[in-house]
């Protein structure tokens, strides 16, 4: 809310002025680096270390579920560009929700955000938090399960300290980002690194086409469609930086440059990454692994293990506070549009962050570190992730069609139609000043 003008000592009338007065805003501190860093950082969390197992399961072949992690990664690629083009045309504050709610109207983003206050974003950081508990806790167990009463101990002090950090500063929000997501790509350079040495040595039984195209399991539309929820949730967090639009720095170049540069580098390292354990073992071992990426480290690294649960817990911990950096400002940009409590929209003056929501999107998280299987919930959350996607997706088109004069510095282009059916050429608008 901005406050009153104020005047100059006892200037006449006439001569009084009011000072620039901005009110209270977020501030516009995120950068390239810090873009990518959110990108990056929000994608590979738990994903690439938990899905593997079950992309493996329910493909039934080393071939089909290579196939599904690519696949993944271009289709979100796609919906990435789709984003960015609302993002520049729709510099809002909220990401999808903002884009739906002005496209459908607020009847569509009320229910898109209510949908994500309750099960979307709770039910991804829970996951998240839960695997760093749980690759933490792994090695002070190594011949017995880790105890859920200690996971769910740890998860929630890992989140109640990343709260704290994130009501504390925004800049100390994207240094952790930044230096955990460096963490992140040391952890699969090493499992790629180590992967491409035994590859080297001839250790790829199970990546030759007569083995990874043998199933173990019939192939049905039913578990590929699984195994994409499963693959799709590993890509999860690719739109979060949508949701920062209002504090990116020149948003119009940053916003699809980076995009350009991290979904085409989580894409690669994803599909190495699993390249890398299929050389390490075989698929029943990589089934029957409650943590990939220790059973990983124990076949490779010998003495060196204890560094992939290490380097998995730093990408966890990364993954929880990019997570709740991001959906803290929908929650923010909710309330700010009157369809959360009031309260929400409400920023520290000095800090400029939005407190409650952060306490908020905190609290959620740890109602929901009480729930049971983890792949039932990536399936569950996976397809409520999916459907808001398309419904956003088909936004976009409606307002190419509906507001064809809205700004757009990006503009995602299908191919020519062919023949007769080719569109006619539009004349270029300029760029808005």
């Amino acid at each position: 809310m901005k406050s009153a003008p104020k005047t100059r000592g006892n200037l006449p009338k006439n001569e009084e002025k009011p000072e620039e007065d901005e009110g209270v805003a977020l501030k516009k501190e995120i950068g390239l680096l810090s873009a990518c860093g959110i990108i990056v950082g929000n994608i590979i969390g738990s994903g690439i270390f938990v899905a593997p197992r079950g992309v493996l399961a329910h493909a039934g072949a080393v071939g089909p579920s290579l196939i599904v992690w690519a696949l993944s990664g271009a289709v979100t690629a796609a919906g990435a560009l789709c984003y960015a083009e609302l993002g520049v045309a729709l510099p809002l504050p909220g990401g999808d929700y903002a884009y739906v709610s002005h496209a459908f109207g607020p009847l569509t983003g009320f229910l898109r955000l209510w949908i994500s206050l309750l099960v979307i974003y709770p039910t991804n950081q829970a996951v998240i938090a839960l695997t760093f508990a749980n690759y933490v806790l792994q090695p002070l167990f190594p011949s017995c399960p880790t105890p859920e009463s200690a996971q769910r101990i740890l998860a929630a002090a890992c989140l109640l300290l990343l709260t704290w950090v994130n009501c504390g500063s925004a800049r100390w929000a994207t240094r952790v980002q930044d230096a955990f997501t460096g963490g992140k790509l040391l952890a699969l350079a090493l499992i790629v690194g180590a992967g491409a040495l035994l590859m080297a040595r001839g250790e790829h039984f199970w990546l030759r086409p007569s083995q990874a195209f043998t199933f173990w399991a019939g192939p049905g539309a039913g578990p590929l469609f699984l195994a994409c929820l499963q693959g799709s949730f590993a890509y999860g967090g690719w739109n979060f930086l949508n949701y920062v639009t209002e504090e990116l720095r020149d948003p119009e170049r940053n916003l699809p440059l980076a995009i350009s540069i991290s979904l085409p580098l989580v894409t690669f390292l994803y599909v190495a990454a699993n390249v890398a354990y299929l050389a390490a073992m075989s698929p029943q071992e990589i089934l029957q692994s409650d943590a990939v990426a220790v059973t990983f480290g124990e076949k490779v690294l010998g003495p060196m293990a204890w560094v992939m649960p290490f380097a998995v817990a730093l990408s966890t911990f990364g993954g929880v506070n990019g997570s709740l950096f991001t959906c803290s400002r929908l929650f923010y940009a909710g309330a700010r549009a009157g369809q959360l409590p009031a309260l929400l929209a409400m920023i520290h003056l000095r800090r400029r962050t939005p407190v409650p929501a952060l306490l908020i999107t905190c609290a959620s998280t740890l109602l929901m570190l009480v729930t049971g299987d983890i792949y039932t919930l990536i399936n569950y959350v996976g397809f409520v992730n999916y459907l808001w996607y398309g419904v956003t997706v088909a936004g976009l088109l409606l307002l190419r069609w509906r507001e064809p004069e809205l700004p757009r510095p990006i503009r995602v282009r299908p191919r020519p139609l062919p023949g007769k059916l080719r569109p006619l050429p539009v004349k270029p608008r300029p760029l808005p000043v």
